[in-house]
């Protein structure tokens, strides 16, 4: 019987989770866990490299300790994110995170170049000022002695694949949230690149989720204890997790990835890069097999862990959802997209300064800050719907929420009342289960994502979510 691992990192924590297919059913075991923070360097929010590359290794050496040896490995992350390497393959400045203040007005220093309707027709991606392109300028501005001595440009999961195997590539489901790759192909648009500035050379192929990379150098072999495959999964967290969504033969579902981010779509086999999805914001990002994650970017449970960390962590996530169920009725609703929220010294204070500002009440106790934000993402998540029927003139079946915000029982019940669909949680690991399927599917465990999907649905709990 075949094992499997992915790790599958997140902004605010890791995991290693290995897995097989035993009797038509995905058994999965959390092997290790580990804490991720963006923290303050040299003036920035910046990723920790090493840090996190020593929890992968120690990671995948306690799967030794256990004497459960994987036959492949793959790596996911979020998106946008990236480090440059010079000639001798050394990173070169930080790693820099995507919440960090740099971008701040680089999107009109590229809208100087191209405007936005042409860039979105290109690429198919919703503008977020944290966009790679946005970060790739900021850069360009403000430290261009390091894009000057560039010899390659990989996303956080390539960089980890790399360092495991020597290869250097980039995977097309993170390489499509840079907003340089262009619509409807698997390719870097270089025309764009050089009209930015950027030098085209550093950025190398594109590479399919289900590319065999190859095995463990020997230095990672002599430290985990052992050799195994790296295969690419879809190395974007939202690619994997929506790999997952248990639909099986469904062609109109729509599915919510939530975690620190809400990202509700639906699948696409085409680019829909039309001037009402741009007025919507709706994105085009690659998935596996090429089919195209058309959705949006929702802040997520990001403004609810923020007020729990401001209170101390005192209260559960369910006393949380308690303490906001008791103040429904606080009546103020804010945009969950506001920039103001994207990365406040306070979210409390955000959220009550927002109030302020739209001259709605302001919320004074922790449950009607709750209450705020619990009911104003439901109702974002049901604005989003009714886009999304009216951009792509269809009519969905359902709606599939996955990840660990699946698990958050009163927000999932405000969504169903909210959204009018039949709406199904679970499950809460999906990035890595689908992770641990691009590998099962290049091994051929399932002939098709369809059969992936339905087998999906067999092996974990999948609640229909009452009103």
């Amino acid at each position: 019987m075949q094992i499997y691992l992915a790790i599958d990192i997140g902004a605010s924590s890791g995991r290693h989770i290995l897995g097989c297919v035993e009797n038509g059913r995905i058994r999965t075991k959390e092997i290790y866990r580990f804490p991720n923070k963006a923290v303050l360097k040299n003036g920035h929010l910046c990723w920790d490299l090493e840090s996190l590359w020593d929890h992968i290794l120690e990671g995948m050496h306690q799967c030794k300790e256990y004497g459960l040896i994987p036959g492949s490995v793959g790596v996911d992350t979020w998106g946008t994110d990236f480090v440059l390497l010079d000639s001798e393959n050394k990173v070169l400045g930080d790693a820099v995170a995507y919440r960090d203040a740099r971008t701040a007005g680089m999107d009109a220093v590229v809208e100087e170049q191209m405007d936005p309707e042409t860039l979105y027709r290109r690429t198919g991606i919703q503008k977020q000022i944290f966009n790679t392109i946005y970060q790739l300028t900021a850069l360009k501005q403000q430290s261009p002695e390091l894009l000057a001595h560039a010899a390659r440009f990989l996303m956080i999961p390539d960089y980890f694949h790399f360092r495991m195997t020597g290869v250097q590539t980039n995977e097309y489901t993170n390489a499509s949230t840079t907003q340089l790759v262009k619509a409807g192909e698997t390719a870097w648009d270089r025309g764009l690149i050089r009209q930015l500035g950027l030098p085209d050379a550093i950025f190398g192929d594109v590479s399919m989720p289900g590319t065999l990379l190859g095995g463990l150098t020997p230095e990672v072999c002599e430290r985990v204890g052992f050799n195994c495959r790296v295969v690419l999964p879809a190395t974007h967290d939202t690619g994997s997790a929506v790999l997952a969504v248990p639909a099986a033969g469904e062609k109109n579902f729509l599915y919510i990835s939530s975690g620190t981010w809400s990202l509700l779509g639906t699948e696409n086999p085409d680019v829909c890069a039309t001037p009402a999805a741009r007025a919507a914001n709706f994105t085009n990002e690659g998935g596996y097999e090429k089919r195209y994650r058309f959705l949006k970017n929702i802040m997520g449970s990001w403004m609810i862990q923020s007020v729990r960390n401001e209170n101390g962590k005192k209260q559960t996530f369910d006393e949380l959802c308690d303490l906001a169920e008791k103040a429904k009725n606080f009546p103020s609703l804010l945009d969950v997209n506001d920039p103001s929220f994207l990365a406040p010294e306070s979210m409390t204070e955000a959220i009550r300064e927002y109030c302020r500002r739209s001259g709605q009440a302001v919320p004074q106790t922790l449950g009607e800050v709750m209450s705020c934000i619990y009911r104003s993402l439901a109702c974002s998540y049901a604005e989003t719907v009714r886009q999304m029927e009216e951009v792509t003139g269809r009519r969905f079946s359902g709606l599939y929420i996955v990840g660990g915000g699946s698990k958050d029982w009163y927000l999932n019940r405000l969504t169903a009342q909210a959204v009018g669909l039949p709406v199904f949680a679970g499950p809460a690991e999906a990035t890595a289960v689908g992770n641990l399927l691009a590998q099962m599917l290049y091994e051929k465990e399932f002939p098709n994502v369809a059969e992936a999907r339905a087998c999906v649905r067999r092996s974990f709990e999948i609640r229909k979510v009452e009103k």
